[in-house]
């Protein structure tokens, strides 16, 4: 009797950090269901306002301003009071701010609508990551916050494929007023389902002193800033993408607007995908080594953002198809090994700030690069310069990493003498 008791506790263990899981992909889905609508929705919502390709590309850079804003506080904040109860404030934040947005039509104040949810889309990533941090072990992690960073090319490309048809059928501002409901709705429900690990649970008495102390040991950390630097070329890359290639396919190869969202939604597919098997190849093939994979990413996503420029007008869409896959694969995919090792590289009662502090160096990459590679656009009338500012970015990430890798061996060969 006991022993059965004993190994159904101990079965009930092993499931718990998966159950948890999936209310923290739940809310990940949501919250970038609607943040990142701004890709697919952006020619609707540019055709409605009479907008530039720049300034279409200055919607996601305001989402990524509130996120830049939010990050290092939500990441400070849930090292104190846990994942929970942010879960709920952080899906009204988001849905609340979004669903205002639907009901203006001035440029301006959509900007800032949209900046504030950002704040919310922002204090997920720490939140979400703490709790895997905290629910997994070393081995476990890659694989775990792979599923997890899903959600968020998950979210894009549902957003791709249920809102922008329904969206050309009915209008932008209707169907994303409904979407919104539905993350206020998720939101709720993750509030309910989610729990806090008890060995996360002890919540430490903080203050904005002790922030700013924490904050200051960050920038002296070598190893995160290259980490952090990385990521501003790769979340920049990845957000040109999402935010262009409906418009590139659409204007260049003429393909349809729905056609051309069918190919992000590949994109995104591609991208999910990418963050689980990552992970895996990071833990299983690895040992738990994260750069060597952001490096084969940085390299990959290079070489595709250069043939990109050589297809012809007249390529099918069916031979789009597997370019685009291999590009979303690639720089669609890096988030979860970004953020493992982001907060691996800090003891666990950092990993919130820590998650914050690298979020916030991405969230400047998504904010300056989709708006230039808008105005490199505008400015020559062909988007081969674009996809070369791209390549060229992969060649600074790849040099930043192997630096950071260079760093990472004198320390391992350090600590076995």
């Amino acid at each position: 009797m006991q022993l059965n008791l004993l190994l159904k506790n101990k079965a009930v263990e092993v499931k718990e950090p998966w159950r948890m899981l999936l209310w923290l992909l739940a809310a990940q889905i949501m919250v970038a269901f609607i943040g990142r609508s701004l890709g697919p929705l952006g020619v609707l919502i540019g055709m409605d306002l009479s907008l530039s390709k720049a300034q279409i590309g200055l919607l996601p850079s305001a989402l990524f301003l509130g996120q830049s804003i939010s990050s290092i506080p939500a990441g400070f904040l849930v090292d104190r009071v846990g994942s929970r109860k942010l879960l709920l404030i952080i899906s009204l934040c988001t849905g609340i701010s979004f669903l205002f947005m639907t009901m203006s039509s001035h440029f301006a104040l959509i900007m800032i609508l949209v900046m504030i949810g950002g704040l919310g889309y922002g204090a997920m990533h720490p939140v979400t990551n703490r709790g895997i941090i905290y629910w997994f072990s070393l081995k476990q992690r890659g694989t775990a916050m792979g599923i997890k960073q899903t959600g968020i090319t998950g979210g894009a490309a549902l957003a791709s494929l249920l809102l922008l048809p329904a969206a050309v059928a009915f209008g932008w501002r209707p169907v994303l007023f409904f979407a919104c409901f539905l993350l206020i709705i998720i939101g709720f429900a993750a509030f309910k389902g989610y729990r806090d690990p008890l060995e996360a649970q002890t919540s430490k008495q903080g203050s904005i002193k002790s922030m700013f102390r924490s904050l200051l040991q960050l920038f002296r950390h070598k190893q995160l800033l290259l980490v952090s630097l990385s990521a501003t070329g790769l979340n920049g890359s990845q957000m040109c993408l999402t935010t262009y290639l409906v418009l590139f396919a659409h204007e260049h190869f003429h393909l349809s607007i729905v056609m051309s969202g069918m190919l992000l939604l590949i994109s995104e597919v591609s991208g999910s995908a990418g963050r689980v098997a990552w992970g895996m190849i990071s833990d299983r093939i690895f040992n738990g080594r994260r750069i060597i994979i952001l490096i084969m990413i940085a390299i990959i996503t290079a070489i595709c953002s250069v043939t990109v420029t050589f297809l012809p007008q007249h390529t099918p869409f069916i031979g789009l198809v597997p370019i685009i896959l291999l590009f979303g694969f690639a720089v669609s995919g890096f988030n979860g090994i970004w953020m493992n090792l982001a907060s691996e590289l800090v003891p666990k009662e950092f990993a919130g700030i820590s998650s914050g502090f690298s979020i916030l160096f991405g969230s400047a990459g998504v904010i300056i690069m989709p708006p230039l590679f808008g105005y490199l656009i505008d400015r020559s009338g062909t988007y081969m310069y674009g996809w070369y500012f791209i390549s060229c970015l992969m060649i600074a990430v790849l040099i930043l990493l192997f630096i950071l890798r260079k760093q990472q061996q004198s320390v391992s060969t350090i600590t076995e003498t």
